[in-house]
């Protein structure tokens, strides 16, 4: 059984930072993919950033967050992170926390954090 906590959510103005921290648990298989998702109200839920564990951690971003985030991952802990700079209200939205197993294409999800900019 694998769980995901994320943390580091919060309410922040535009133009300001925040951290989003996740640590996974259990059985994680590798090679894998962990990475950030996000949802506003009234929108589907899509892809913010994700890191494989392949040496070098190749990366990948959404168009909307390029140059203003950042994802980094530590595999002793088994965590990852998204550094989140220069904040827009259209950042706004629950974000998850992702795990993908390559080889099985299981995919784990923690429950969200919310980050909220105000303008």
């Amino acid at each position: 059984q694998v769980q995901l906590v994320e943390s580091g959510g919060g309410l922040v103005q535009a133009g300001g930072s925040l951290t989003l921290s996740c640590t996974a648990s259990g059985s994680i298989f590798r090679p894998n993919i962990m990475g950030w998702y996000r949802q506003a109200p009234g929108k589907q839920r899509e892809l913010v950033a994700t890191m494989s564990d392949t040496r070098g951690g190749s990366s990948n971003y959404a168009d909307s967050v390029k140059g203003r985030f950042t994802i980094s991952r530590d595999d002793v802990d088994n965590s990852v992170y998204l550094q989140m700079n220069s904040l827009k209200p259209e950042d706004t939205a629950v974000y998850y926390c992702a795990l993908i197993i390559l080889r099985t294409r299981e995919n784990y999800w923690g429950e969200g954090t919310r980050v909220t900019v105000s303008s």
